[in-house]
């Protein structure tokens, strides 16, 4: 005999139409605190239909130091010490956004060979930030061997900043007045063979990577933003460039040498995750043109114009001073009462503020997608806990 239960359950399903929508339902999930792929310890809580993601709540905190409270304890010099632990992978060009606000504001003026050696420092540590971005970015879409490649390449620029510096990551160099110390001996040598070596391996880069299909798949048309909803957000640097606004402080607001220099600003069409990728390989493409140009013409000179460890007492008043790092526009404020520790010192960091256009980008996405677009966005989670 044919069970009448099987036998009604064939009949329905005979009868149902062959294709139906899914159901699903409203659910909340957690990408983080400790999730691999969110650069630090960021959480996201997500509102979720199925796989697709309805809506994004960025949540911070979790490695909150305090540093801006931290800057009206100690002296406008050791400021420097501080802003290289926000974004650790920009910490020279962080050290060059607080000095250059102490200096604007007490009218120090630097000589030739500070500007220009805190240019090519700066964009050397540009294309070393981009480095890591892209092995970490392959390592999130799946592609491990792009990470062994940044990393093996960007130690070169890491072994030039360490003979120099004497430090590998959370490095002070730059300081109110100057730099600590002058270049090492072989700095320019070593920074001749650093591009002579690096230009080919870019090609690499791209050949490997770039020209994936299944890395060009995962990123077009993926996590798009308009100029006008980045430029709401806040966005800056590759992020709000890559929606097509061509804002870059070295171009609009010279600082250091970028005046004297032949560099273009990559700029993207879409506003999608491949666009970034986009804009940040060719941004170290243009770096490497900026070094290529000074490195050669360094002019001679004292590397700090100022009395090493004098106190640094700026007038009374409110000072502003910005540079664009690698994710964007780093601000540095402070409110001077005339003595040798800030009222008040506040950082507009890139991060915090690049961090928000995701609200836009994530929604109608799946979380696979979200992967990649938080990558793309190449956020440090220190630079927004401050």
């Amino acid at each position: 005999m044919v069970n009448p239960e099987i036998s009604s359950l064939e009949k329905r399903i005979q009868q149902s139409p062959s294709k139906t929508e899914l159901n699903t339902q409203e659910y909340f999930v957690n990408m983080g605190p400790q999730h691999p792929s969110t650069h630090g310890v960021l959480r996201l809580v997500l509102r979720m239909d199925g796989e697709t993601v309805q809506d994004i709540i960025p949540v911070l905190g979790y490695i909150h130091r305090g540093i801006e409270k931290k800057s009206e304890s100690v002296g406008y010099r050791q400021q420097v010490h501080l802003t290289d632990r926000l974004d650790y992978l920009c910490s020279l060009m962080n050290n060059w956004g607080v000095s250059a606000a102490i200096e604007k504001a007490m009218n120090i003026e630097l000589n030739d060979r500070i500007e220009t050696v805190r240019t090519i420092v700066a964009e050397l540590q540009r294309i070393q930030s981009h480095q890591l971005w892209w092995g970490v970015f392959g390592m999130d879409l799946g592609a491990f061997t792009p990470f062994l490649y940044g990393f093996r390449d960007r130690e070169k620029i890491t072994a030039i900043f360490e003979e120099t510096i004497g430090a590998r990551l959370t490095m002070n160099y730059f300081q109110p007045g100057g730099m600590m110390y002058d270049i090492h001996p072989d700095f320019v040598q070593k920074v001749k063979e650093f591009i002579k070596y690096f230009r080919p391996i870019l090609k690499e880069y791209e050949d490997l990577f770039s020209g994936n299909i299944i890395v060009q798949e995962r990123l077009r048309n993926v996590g798009i933003i308009d100029g006008k909803t980045a430029l709401a957000y806040g966005a800056t640097g590759p992020v709000l460039r890559a929606s097509g606004i061509p804002y870059d402080l070295r171009k609009i607001e010279p600082y250091g040498v970028y005046s004297k220099v032949q560099f273009e600003v990559p700029v993207g069409k879409v506003g999608d995750c491949w666009d970034r990728y986009q804009v940040r390989m060719q941004e170290m493409q243009e770096s490497l043109k900026i070094i290529e140009q000074l490195i050669d013409n360094i002019p001679e000179g004292k590397h700090m114009v100022m009395k090493f460890g004098a106190k640094i007492r700026p007038p009374a008043g409110r000072f502003y001073s910005q540079i664009e790092t690698a994710r964007g526009v780093f601000g540095t404020f402070f409110v001077s009462d005339t003595t040798d520790k800030p009222y008040r010192m506040h950082f507009r960091t890139p991060n915090f503020h690049n961090l928000w256009s995701v609200l836009k980008m994530a929604p109608g996405g799946r979380v696979a997608d979200l992967v990649a677009i938080l990558s793309s966005i190449d956020v440090v989670v220190p630079d927004m806990d401050r």
